[in-house]
């Protein structure tokens, strides 16, 4: 068995910002029906407020079976210690269930390059590694990097289990593929809308993107692959907008889902969005289902 394939993530997972805005019973409920609906894997940012492994901890305490990832854990945010001792401590406490994702994350920051930040904190990482403050978990630390660009790509392939990567098209998937090469894991996150009316879905759309397209680093991910300012204004192109969300009926959304393991993921992390703030995907989730798992 691969490396990706011992981490049980299977072809598809939840990828959620919703818990967010839940209490911790109501989390606990959620993750419990993903694992009785067979959902394999669940990941969960690190944006609003929530940290990223208590939230972990809460997750896999809640559950028996399903995988949690951090989909990302901030390297900015905390002392590489702090993070390795989590890690240990969630490796042990529950075997083979926990991936650390790490990402730069955040807001640019002038003079700061996230290669040299996040290459000097895995330094930082391995060299905890021979501490012997906390003993070795039940089971090893697995990792994966978020990363668009080619070198964080790289960074990803020699320094971890492979890439995690957020808001891309099939084509960025098949271009970090070619750089990844065979073997590294590439866990691709995806956002679906199922919404038939086409106004509707690209104006969820839109108001969702926003953020991120005002961001230099996904910018910057875009013109790469070919987008113009043309396709960055009001609010993103139709082009643009339908290429990073899915949305139509469930077949729709199922199939184009599927051409991004097609275009070489290994995983595809789904994530909900248009779910009022304190509202519940589930329904949603219990759809997918159908289709997917």
């Amino acid at each position: 068995m691969s490396d990706v394939e011992s981490l049980g993530l299977g072809r598809f997972g939840i990828y959620t910002f919703d818990f967010e805005g839940l209490r911790a019973s109501q989390v606990r409920d959620h993750a419990q029906e993903l694992e009785e609906l067979g959902w394999p894997a669940l990941w969960v940012p690190e944006g609003i407020g929530r940290e990223a492994f208590t939230h972990a901890a809460l997750l896999l305490s809640a559950t028996r079976r399903i995988r949690v990832a951090n989909g990302i854990a901030q390297v900015w945010g905390r002392e590489a210690r702090r993070t390795h001792g989590a890690a240990l401590l969630l490796a042990d406490a529950h075997p083979g269930r926990h991936l650390l994702g790490l990402g730069y994350g955040g807001l640019a920051r002038p003079g700061v390059k996230p290669l040299a930040v996040m290459a000097g904190y895995l330094d930082e990482l391995d060299a905890l590694d021979a501490d012997p403050d906390n003993p070795a978990p039940a089971a090893p630390v697995r990792r994966v990097l978020a990363g668009y660009g080619p070198r964080m790509l790289e960074l990803a392939r020699d320094r971890s289990l492979g890439a995690h990567t957020y808001h891309v098209t099939t084509a960025h998937t098949a271009q970090a593929r070619e750089i990844l090469g065979p073997d590294a894991l590439l866990a691709v996150e995806h956002a679906v809308l199922l919404e038939t009316d086409p106004e509707v879905a690209r104006t969820v759309a839109r108001e969702h993107l926003a953020s991120y397209l005002a961001s230099p680093y996904n910018a910057a991910k875009f013109r790469r692959l070919g987008y113009t300012d043309e396709d960055f204004a009001d609010g993103g192109s139709d082009r643009l907008v339908d290429d990073l969300v899915y949305w139509g009926d469930l077949d729709t959304v199922a199939a184009k889902l599927r051409g991004q393991l097609a275009a070489g993921a290994d995983h595809v992390a789904v994530q909900v969005i248009g779910t009022p703030p304190g509202g519940s995907p589930l329904p949603h989730w219990r759809r997918l289902t159908e289709a997917l798992v």
